[in-house]
């Protein structure tokens, strides 16, 4: 008995001090939410955090540093001496003086490449707004892929019941069964592939905005919103004007010019001052003042050479410079007619293939459902639209490549 009643109490016991475990917050295990994101909105998180333009930033603080270094006078200097003969002790002061604009013209060619290092940053600036776009983008194309796939999963289940019922109505062989079963699978691998490509573009665009890797977007810029209308002469206008590597050459030849100053001013001679006093020299003075005046005589060496070489560097980014214009004109064509064929690409999309290939899928099972058309038909048919929207997705991110190639060249922002 007292054994029958321990097998009783025993558990009573354990339940009572271990009550069963909770069930786990289904909050906590779920996915999280995404987060909202407007094409603008991810430019700006880019300038703010992406690690390219944070180290290209640093090079400023290196060229401001340059500005002090060329600022710096030259230190003086302090002599003493003693010797047997008289004066016995002497302590002398001198100090290099920089005359002719020396310092000045230093400056102002340090100033010059700080201005070149600013042109520098905002070209990766711009560089890193193509890629983010780009990348935006390519992530909306990735997931209204995977939606679509989604969809046409969906349609070839659909066709596979209709085979079914055809087939348990004896009006098809099983043949056809196996041929719509063979087309499911075939779409639920492109709905899987799709899946894991849309990831792999969340994860680029991550890595561009400098965020966790499993971070999730809600994309508010939709992949199919049309590019601001531009005109020809505008954009090649504006492209003239602020194209970053034609702004980079001009910087350039501000920094030659600097150079060619900073070389005639270091033509002046140098002249060192120096002052002091000798002491002990008997019987004719115990302490006598003592100044000096050193001039270098440039004779030989009046930086002929570094000004000829600066003549020469000014010429050769004067024709670069021309040349660049003229490449910079024919890219702004070429990227606009780029741009003008996507949109008609789209457009053509838009309006006749999607709609009719719609069209036809749903005039096809139909069809294949009345027992008109086999089942042959109707799989030709879903792929003939499972190709065209893929391919209307890709141009439709080919038009904001395009978009955003005619950008980075024009160099500011166009929408």
């Amino acid at each position: 008995m007292l054994l029958i009643l321990c097998a009783f109490a025993i558990p009573a016991f354990a339940a009572h001090q271990y009550p069963p475990t909770a069930p786990a917050n289904s909050a906590q295990t779920s996915t999280p939410k995404a987060r909202r994101l407007t094409l603008q909105e991810a430019f700006a998180i880019a300038e703010r955090q992406n690690l390219d333009l944070v180290a290209e930033r640093l090079h400023r603080a290196v060229s401001l540093a340059g500005i002090t270094i060329a600022g710096e006078r030259p230190n003086p200097s302090v002599i003493g001496a003693t010797s047997r003969d008289a004066p016995h002790e002497a302590l002398l002061f001198d100090l290099p003086l920089e005359l002719g604009g020396k310092r000045r013209t230093r400056i102002d060619e340090a100033k010059q490449e700080v201005a070149l290092t600013d042109i520098e940053i905002a070209t990766l600036s711009r560089q890193i707004r193509r890629q983010v776009r780009d990348a935006f983008y390519t992530v909306a194309q990735a997931k209204s892929e995977a939606e679509q796939q989604v969809q046409l999963a969906d349609l070839s289940r659909q066709l596979r019941n209709i085979a079914n019922d055809r087939f348990n109505a004896g009006d098809v062989p099983q043949l056809e069964v196996m041929q719509a079963d063979l087309e499911l699978s075939r779409a639920e691998a492109d709905r899987d592939v799709a899946a894991q490509e849309m990831k792999v573009a969340f994860a680029k665009l991550n890595a561009l905005l400098n965020v966790p890797a499993d971070t999730q977007w809600d994309l508010v810029s939709p992949l199919d919103t049309l590019p601001l209308a531009v005109t020809l002469p505008d954009v090649t206008a504006r492209a003239l004007d602020s194209n970053y590597d034609l702004l980079h050459l001009a910087q350039e030849l501000k920094v030659e010019q600097s150079k060619t100053r900073m070389f005639r001013a270091q033509r002046f001679p140098e002249v060192t001052i120096e002052a002091g006093a000798d002491f002990n020299s008997p019987p004719d003075f115990e302490v006598g003042p003592r100044g000096q005046l050193t001039v270098g005589l440039p004779i030989f060496n009046r930086q002929q050479g570094e000004l000829a070489q600066s003549a020469a560097n000014q010429r050769l980014i004067e024709a670069e410079i021309a040349a660049k214009r003229r490449q910079v004109s024919g890219d702004v064509e070429a990227a606009f007619a780029e741009l003008n064929a996507k949109l008609t690409e789209v457009d053509l999309y838009r309006r006749t293939v999607i709609p009719a290939g719609r069209k036809l899928v749903s005039l096809t099972e139909e069809s294949y459902r009345a027992g008109k058309a086999n089942i042959l038909t109707v799989i030709e048919a879903q792929r003939t639209v499972r190709q065209n929207e893929r391919d209307y997705l890709q141009s439709l991110l080919e038009l904001q490549k395009a978009f955003s190639e005619l950008e980075e060249t024009v160099g500011v922002p166009l929408d």
